[in-house]
């Protein structure tokens, strides 16, 4: 796959016998540097769906209709071959971002395998059959004599299972190492014998998954090693920084200006840091009503917070100052801090418009001796993160419920089940960054309460 600047527009190209690809090799296709990057950014919005579905508890038939409509929202253009040019750049750009810990493998690698498998099952029986034959899979239809002989064991999984119709004559049966199909042998959906399974054609999907799975996850380990090796040294200038910011890349609204809600006063901060600020935000707010003082990664964090919600820069200045001045004194603010509370507000340097931190920006973050930046749902003990949770209001039922997730590593999710422990309400979309907390918080009030 070779990556061109904007004004080579390459030719569409592909010759897939289906719209799913086997992703065994790259393309041997020019790609625009614009759609290196935006194709790999559709894509990651499906995987980070699928995955905040599957954290929820999503049931099959709901990840089913989720994967297909996701896909046609982010992946769909004009023509079909561009379709398919999209999907297989876009998988292996991001086989290149994830390849290079085994933490981004393994979420890589579990995230693309359930896409693959919703969108195999969704597959005509032709398609699927056609799809085993490229992977090579060596199994053979079991023939009419040996179905006679198991028919009555098969009728017996089949009802055994529910909603399955009993096998005839006409259904086709596949003989394969029980090994091979772990979750069907798992979930007792096959007929066992001798050793191997029968697997039953509306079933297959395992046995291609099991495959695509092996493949992709060798897949991995090879990429990182090119990329450790030569690639990453090779593309220092173009592709190596878009590759490294992807993993953690925020896809939603940046809040860099305040949205729905106009300001917020310095008269009313404390009372709406207790209602309407996330965790991360209220104990960043709290350390510096105790000491005063925060260091850089917590004056960035909390200060461009503040900014997205609707503080003004004069207003943020006399905040800040009121606060530093009792520990270092009005003249030393304002020479050493009041220059950097301008420029995040785009008045000083060069002048940009500084965006809030996401969520997966803070979580990525890693806070030192004396910093209190950072997720607390990541970074907090056990028994701080109770603390601080049972003074925001959340009970002991819900509380397990978010240190179940924060065990699992969804922190998001933990914070997503915070909000709705607190103000008794749903969020379906789920917590991805500060402000979208706060501005959902704001929204509560004034649906339940319009003269508020």
């Amino acid at each position: 796959m070779e990556i061109v600047r904007s004004q080579k527009r390459a030719p569409t190209v592909a010759t897939v016998v289906s719209s799913l690809p086997l992703y065994r090799s790259a393309p041997e296709l020019q790609v625009r540097l614009e759609d290196f990057e935006l194709f790999a950014i559709d894509r990651l919005r499906v995987l980070k769906e699928i995955s905040d579905g599957l954290s929820r508890g999503k049931k099959p038939d709901e990840v089913e209709i989720l994967v297909r409509d996701l896909w046609k929202s982010n992946m769909s253009l004009p023509q079909a071959s561009e379709v398919i040019n999209k999907d297989i750049i876009s998988h292996f750009v991001l086989r290149l971002v994830y390849c290079r810990t085994e933490e981004l493998r393994k979420w890589f690698l579990s995230m693309e395998t359930t896409l693959f498998r919703y969108r195999f099952r969704g597959e005509s029986s032709e398609v699927q059959r056609a799809l085993m034959v490229e992977f090579d899979l060596p199994y053979k239809a079991v023939s009419h004599a040996e179905f006679e002989n198991v028919k009555e064991k098969l009728g017996q999984v089949a009802r055994s299972i529910g909603g399955q119709s009993v096998p005839n004559a006409d259904t086709i049966f596949y003989k394969v190492p029980f090994e091979e199909v772990p979750e069907l042998v798992a979930g007792r959906r096959v007929f066992i014998l001798k050793g191997y399974a029968y697997v039953a054609m509306n079933q297959v999907a395992s046995l291609v998954v099991t495959r695509f799975r092996s493949h992709l996850s060798k897949a991995l380990v090879l990429t990182n090693r090119k990329w450790t090796s030569t690639i990453r040294e090779r593309e220092t200038d173009r592709l190596t920084p878009i590759v490294e910011s992807l993993s953690t890349s925020y896809l939603g609204p940046d809040y860099s200006q305040p949205r729905e809600f106009a300001e917020i006063s310095l008269q009313d901060i404390d009372q709406v840091a207790k209602s309407s600020f996330p965790l991360c935000m209220r104990h960043l707010f709290e350390k510096l009503r105790e000491d005063h003082h925060l260091k850089h990664g917590g004056r960035m964090q909390f200060g461009l917070f503040l900014k997205g919600v609707g503080l003004k820069l004069d207003d943020a200045l006399d905040f800040w100052k009121s606060e530093f001045s009792r520990k270092v004194g009005a003249e030393r603010f304002d020479k050493e801090y009041a220059y950097s509370i301008r420029h995040n507000y785009g008045k000083e340097g060069k002048r940009t418009d500084y965006t809030p931190y996401s969520c997966q920006k803070i979580i990525s973050s890693t806070p030192g001796v004396g910093d209190h930046h950072g997720c607390p749902f990541r970074h907090f003990s056990e028994e701080n993160l109770r603390a601080a949770l049972g003074k925001m209001g959340v009970g002991n039922r819900p509380m397990e419920d978010v240190m179940d997730k924060v065990r699992n590593r969804h922190y998001q999710l933990a914070c997503t089940l915070t909000f709705e422990a607190v103000h008794s309400s749903s969020c379906d979309v789920g917590i991805n960054h500060p402000n979208q907390y706060f501005i959902d918080s704001q929204k509560l009030p004034q649906k339940n309460n319009p003269t508020s």
